[in-house]
């Protein structure tokens, strides 16, 4: 099976819930499936350019990235973030390898509005690298870094990151880690399997809104694109990304 794992910024934020992620995808890779892991790190971002008297501004939930914040993102998304990542997956005997989307062609963007500066748009996903790294028994770890084709660099949101690299890569299942038990009704009650007609549905009626519309908005644009299926789930719940990959049914499934 192949697999890709996308981890919210705010479940890294500290060593024992880093710890505790990487124990769960060692016992996912030690059963035979080939990993990739793409993360964010809005969290860890905004905390970074506030220390530097730096205001975070947002349009449509997107954070608005000038020259300085490019500096920022490749410090703290392909550095820190990514690299703190790198060294919990490694503690529990995974061989991880820690990338950005500009590596040989992983994630290919141009710019998406110039309202937002460098925010990209990925276009284009190159799984080749993906595909020789997971083979040789490597974890890639994938920061939402991206690269324009004339060398500008890309601030990505890590959900459309995780859905171009799981649909280059045609993985059978993607995996959001978020701060939500799954999708929810309209009486708050978890929706366990959802089609794209379900999903768009959801939307049309206003029961998904915010971050929980763009999450399906992702999901059905993966499982189009070829991706087995999607689930979405809390991170933070115990041993969650175990339970998904025994399937379980925790939080909820989309697929076409």
């Amino acid at each position: 099976m192949k697999a890709l794992v996308k981890i919210g910024g705010s479940l890294l934020d500290d060593l024992g819930s880093r710890a505790d992620i990487a124990r769960q995808l060692a016992q996912i890779s030690a059963s035979g499936a080939q990993l990739t892991v793409v993360h964010g790190g809005g969290k860890q971002m905004t905390r970074f350019l506030e220390e530097r008297g730096v205001k975070s501004s947002f349009v449509r939930g997107l954070r608005v990235t000038t020259d300085e914040t490019v500096d920022a993102v490749l410090k703290v998304l392909a550095g820190t973030v990514n690299t703190q990542l790198v060294a919990a997956l490694g503690a529990v005997g995974l061989r991880a390898v820690g990338l950005t989307g500009l590596d040989s062609g992983v994630a290919t963007a141009v710019q998406l509005d110039p309202e937002l500066g460098f925010v990209g748009k990925v276009e284009s996903s190159d799984p080749s690298l993906l595909r020789t790294l997971t083979g040789a028994g490597y974890v890639p770890v994938v920061a939402c870094v991206a690269g324009g084709k004339s060398g500008e660099v890309y601030n990505v949101n890590g959900d459309s990151m995780a859905v171009a690299v799981a649909s280059g890569w045609k993985v059978d299942r993607l995996v959001f880690l978020t701060d939500v038990p799954g999708v929810m009704n309209a009486d708050k009650q978890i929706l366990p399997l959802l089609t794209v007609a379900d999903c768009l549905q959801l939307i049309a009626e206003g029961v998904a809104t915010g971050g929980m519309q763009a999450k399906l908005t992702a999901a059905c644009d993966a499982v189009r694109a070829g991706v087995g299926e999607v689930r979405i789930v809390r991170g933070s719940d115990a041993d969650i990304v175990a339970r998904v990959f025994a399937n379980e049914q925790v939080g909820t499934k989309v697929v076409q």
